[in-house]
């Protein structure tokens, strides 16, 4: 798709009630395969990827940041105009995703939300901890020169690191493989973490505007990255979601228990 701010890659699979993927860094719509493949039976399944990650073009002059993509995500959405859809978030995507919700709300009849966030981690001594290592200039050297983003912490965000495979680790190594597109498409995100603080405040301030919806919420416990804590502050905003928490696995539960996960979605889908 051809939208304002460069050519956007997605995945259209299956037909039925539309459910949309919206992925994190550093990965793409190829973390959304098992879903995709055992959902698009019963429902259509848009998986796009963001610009800069995946097949998606890489304009030079956009800013990677998550208000960017979340704006960019709304024009392609505008464009596709599907009916009300399942909006499916994971990681980054829901600072990303989510704001279709909170401003065009007649889009989103459902949500599930998997080791997410949407709000500032302002005196979140953890979170900024890392936002400061990440996204600071040692941080960025590191990202540019080391691939510390996907050679090291996106193993370590695994329960089980076995479950990341060298063929499957190779889709994603294979969409950065020079300095210039890591240090400019995904350390943006890492400096996000704390930088887009004023963006995340926008987003909790009307997070209200979530409720009223069915919501799954999908929980890998041992996430190094999205601790416990995060979890319980989404039952505090949406006390009527169904909440499934998956012990042995870590920040991608779509990659490391796929069944698991793929059986909480159905059952979720079902129930109307």
């Amino acid at each position: 798709m051809d939208l304002p701010a460069g050519r956007m890659h997605y995945l259209d699979e299956g037909k039925g009630e539309p459910l949309l993927f919206v992925h994190g860094t550093p990965t793409w719509s190829f973390e959304w395969r098992h879903l995709i493949l055992a959902l698009a039976t019963t429902h259509r399944c848009i998986a796009p990827d963001h610009l800069g990650f995946g097949l998606s073009a890489r304009p030079r002059e956009f800013p990677y940041t998550p208000e960017a993509h979340a704006e960019n995500l709304m024009s392609f959405v505008e464009q596709l105009n599907p009916p009300p859809l399942t909006l499916i978030v994971h990681d980054y995507g829901g600072p990303i995703g989510l704001p279709l919700c909170i401003r065009q709300p007649h889009r989103v009849a459902r949500l599930v939300l998997v080791n997410t966030w949407m709000w500032s981690f302002v005196g979140d001594r953890d979170m900024e901890r890392k936002g400061r290592i990440a996204g600071g200039r040692l941080g960025r050297f590191l990202y540019r020169r080391a691939n510390l983003s996907l050679r090291v912490l996106t193993p370590q965000a695994y329960g089980d690191r076995r479950k990341l495979t060298p063929a499957i680790h190779r889709h994603y190594l294979e969409r950065f493989t020079d300095p210039w597109s890591r240090g400019t498409v995904l350390w943006p995100l890492a400096r996000a973490i704390l930088g887009s603080g004023p963006f995340y405040d926008s987003l909790w301030r009307e997070r209200e505007r979530l409720r009223g919806r069915p919501t799954l919420i999908i929980w890998g416990m041992k996430d190094p990255a999205f601790l416990p804590h995060q979890l319980a502050r989404w039952r505090e905003v949406l006390p009527a979601a169904r909440v499934v928490e998956l012990g042995d696995v870590g920040h991608w539960p779509h990659e490391e228990a796929p069944d698991h996960v793929i059986n909480a979605v159905r059952e979720f889908l079902a129930n109307r």
